[in-house]
């Protein structure tokens, strides 16, 4: 926006208003002069001061244009800051003009002088207007020449990404917050039959309770005015009535609403969960299993929870409120505005916390998310802990993460604890001056005792009503904050797709590398694999060698397409592996990882996941080709013995077995053996590599395994230095040829002379070192 159309805009409704409101206020006042009223003002039939109001919010917005058009830089940003000034100024006007109008109607008892009605909602209308310049006038932007003709940067707001002070910032996060709102109810739409019943019940449990005030004061007339034991009688038995209904009503009510949101939770879950697994693999990578878990668990609970108990309380309230408000105007108009002249302060105090609250929520939720993620870090590798004697560390760095989030408790309790005084002695002041003013309409007979005790119970309620409305808002923002979480995920799409549609009834099995290029995501910098180009022919084993770090690992993630490359193509028969079905590509692709990762079901379930149907048959098979049916059979429940989470009950070596079961039961046309070996003993490895090649011409098999026994059976050995393939032939050819290989051979025989045995690896390091990580690089 232009600083001259704002100001032009600002000095031309300035003009208007102070012209529109002295001639109303002289037609009100018919020939006396603003002078005359002056020496003889009288607040009751003077609207001398509604005429010096016009006065002093002209003269605000005078200043406040007059400070944009001199520093547009600052000046904006200056009145952003006083947004809350300038609201509780239109906020005292309004207020002030309704108190005129009360003072006003106790002279005249029926005002029908059309030039105050005029003056009366001029007052407010310009009221609107000035708030919606000032606002207008806090958005302009500064021009180029203050920035400096060859400036090109911003604002300071927009430099540091104030979302205050930026412009149209605030606005965008509202309507962000409604549209997540809108979202999250989009989500119920399974259930718009049950929430329109719900909705049915809501309003005849709200409409009972409405009219039970009113008959409240009926029963009160007929006691002290009527004396009628008639007209009392019946006024308690529709009470008793009215009570019944209204109890039945909001139990169906809230059953129905407790229902839909507990089916929206699970529909939350699932979708959420849904989007999660279809994430590529870097995705997992970038964020950490603690944040994950705590957006499935603790926000989407949140967002159900609040939002089905808001919502439930929003709808109710409103429902309420609207008889309530008609009922009160019906008993006395002029007592209903004495009871809303607060409720605008009591409106902006609830919308001002409400986005501190948000703030803070969010907050809240990042902090746990940390706590989460440290806890869940530490009791999944609870034997590293013990085994480090460092359970006393771990416990400090939770506790540092739990003193953060109650810091920040802190805060919401605070805030929370203002909104409560200030809301407080709001309603307090509302209701002295309700019964103060109330007792002199039924003094001046202008009110029965009956209603005044009728509209003082509806008062009541409808501070309660306005006051769970504000609550509901801070509740909402809270479920809001939660929820714009959990849709990141799960509107997030896949930055790799796995949408390939292949799927050839008969698949050879060779796997070509064609000048491969690829970093992670997560260190773009760092090439792990550089122009690596190889084959692996079917009916042959190939072995791969290296040491740490230098990409055998990739090299396996990228035969399962788990990662995009740089450059370069993977071929399965001549295809790029990427064109192959997601699920065809897995069933015929079957690697088996040095930790296997094992799920708390049966060892029979285990080894045959991920396949519809497996028989019995086919389990006992292929468990006896990975050397593990004799294990299996000596344990209590056989092949129905649970494996505990992450195959806990099981020992390394049994893990093992039973993963290599797990791969061997698909019968794949290529089989990766990564370290699978490496907690066997000698004869167990040696049962596995005698079923493997056994059936050799049946597969295509890659083994990256560091024993040299395992290593030198390979048809073809290629050995990988710094991401290069630097060697590649036979045991004998490699040995002959001298080199990286023959250097490792080397190493762990002179390692086996001097005792260490297998604990020196074919790369040159300790067994057990970390393998290819794409959060840390570490080989």
């Amino acid at each position: 926006m232009r600083a001259w159309k704002a100001l032009a805009g600002t000095l031309a409704f300035m003009g208007v208003d102070v012209t529109v409101t002295t001639l109303l206020y002289e037609r009100s006042h018919g020939n006396s002069s603003i002078l005359q009223d002056l020496k003889h003002f009288n607040i009751f039939d003077s609207m001398l001061d509604i005429w010096g109001a016009c006065l002093y919010r002209s003269c605000l917005l005078l200043g406040a244009a007059i400070g944009v058009a001199k520093n547009t830089n600052y000046g904006p940003k200056r009145l952003k800051r006083s947004r809350i000034f300038i609201t509780l100024v239109c906020l005292a006007v309004g207020i002030y003009a309704l108190v005129k109008l009360l003072l006003y109607a106790e002279v005249r008892k029926t005002i029908k002088d059309p030039w105050f009605w005029s003056l009366f909602a001029w007052t407010y209308l310009s009221l609107a207007a000035t708030y919606g310049l000032w606002q207008l006038l806090a958005s302009v932007r500064p021009s180029r020449e203050t920035l400096g003709v060859n400036s090109e940067s911003r604002t300071e707001a927009e430099e540091i990404g104030d979302p205050v002070s930026s412009p149209g910032a605030q606005e965008k996060k509202e309507e962000a917050s409604a549209a997540t709102i809108c979202k999250l109810l989009s989500y119920t739409k399974p259930d718009a039959h049950f929430l329109a019943v719900a909705f049915f019940f809501l309003i005849l449990a709200a409409l009972g309770e409405t009219f039970l005030p009113y008959y409240t004061g009926r029963a009160i007339d007929g006691i002290v005015i009527q004396k009628s034991m008639e007209q009392f009688s019946m006024a308690v038995v529709m009470m008793a009535m009215l009570a019944i209904g209204s109890s039945f009503a909001a139990g169906i009510r809230g059953g129905l609403f407790t229902l839909v949101f507990a089916r929206l939770n699970i529909r939350l879950r699932n979708t959420l969960f849904r989007s999660l697994v279809s994430q590529e693999m870097s995705f997992f990578d970038e964020n950490l299993t603690g944040d994950i878990i705590s957006r499935l668990t603790s926000d989407t609970t949140i967002v159900s929870d609040l939002v089905s108990q808001n919502i439930n309380i929003f709808l109710r309230n409103m429902v309420k409120a609207t008889g309530i408000i008609v009922f009160m105007f019906s008993l006395s108009w002029k007592l209903s505005l004495v009871t809303f002249m607060g409720f605008p302060i009591i409106m902006l105090m609830s919308d001002l916390y409400g986005k501190y609250y948000k703030k803070l929520s969010k907050e809240v939720q990042s902090a746990l998310a940390k706590a989460n993620n440290t806890a869940e870090e530490t009791i999944s590798a609870m034997k590293t802990v013990r085994s480090f004697a460092n359970e006393a560390v771990e416990a400090n760095v939770y506790w540092e993460k739990l003193q953060q989030v109650y810091k920040l408790n802190k805060k919401e309790a605070m805030a929370y604890t203002y909104y409560v005084w200030s809301n407080g002695l709001t309603l307090l002041i509302v209701q002295v001056s309700i019964l103060y003013y109330g007792g002199h309409l039924v003094i001046s007979d202008q009110m029965t005792s009956g209603n005044l005790i009728s509209f003082i119970i509806y008062e009541f309620v409808l501070g309660d009503c306005m006051e769970s409305i504000g609550s509901v808002y801070s509740g909402l923002m809270q479920g809001v904050g939660a929820a714009e979480k959990v849709f990141e995920f799960i509107d997030r799409e896949p930055t790799m797709v796995s949408d390939g549609t292949l799927a050839p009834s008969q698949l050879e099995g060779k796997v070509e590398f064609r000048n491969v290029t690829f970093a992670y995501r997560t260190r773009p910098a760092t090439q792990v694999l550089q122009n690596v180009s190889f084959t692996l022919p079917p009916g042959k084993v190939t072995a791969l060698v290296g040491p740490s770090g230098s990409g055998k690992s990739s090299c396996v993630s990228i035969i399962e397409n788990f990662y995009p490359l740089q450059d370069g193509q993977v071929l399965l028969d001549g295809q790029p592996i990427n064109m192959y079905e997601h699920k065809y590509l897995h069933s015929v692709i079957s690697l088996v990882s040095q930790e296997p990762v094992l799920f708390a079901r049966s060892i029979a379930e285990n080894i045959s996941y991920g396949l519809s149907s497996a028989p019995y048959e086919s389990v006992v098979q292929a468990a006896q080709k990975a050397n593990a049916h004799v294990f299996i059979t000596e344990l209590q429940d056989g092949y129905h013995t649970e494996a505990g989470e992450k195959g806990t009950q099981l020992s390394g070596g049994q893990k093992q077995r039973v993963a290599i079961a797990r791969a061997l039961i698909r019968n794949p046309p290529v089989l990766i053996l990564d370290e699978a070996t490496s907690a066997l003993d000698a004869e167990s490895e040696h049962a596995i590599q005698r079923a493997i090649y056994e059936d050799v011409q049946n597969h295509t098999v890659l083994v990256i395994a560091h024993r040299l026994s395992t290593v030198e059976k390979a048809h073809n050995i290629i050995v990988l230095d710094k991401g290069c393939v630097v060697q590649q032939g036979t045991h004998k050819q490699l040995m002959e040829e001298g080199g990286l290989y023959a250097r490792l051979v080397q190493r762990q025989i002179l390692s086996h002379e001097t005792g260490t045995g297998d604990s020196c690896q074919l790369d040159g390091s300790l067994a057990g070192n970390r393998r290819e990580s794409p959060k840390t690089g570490v080989a």
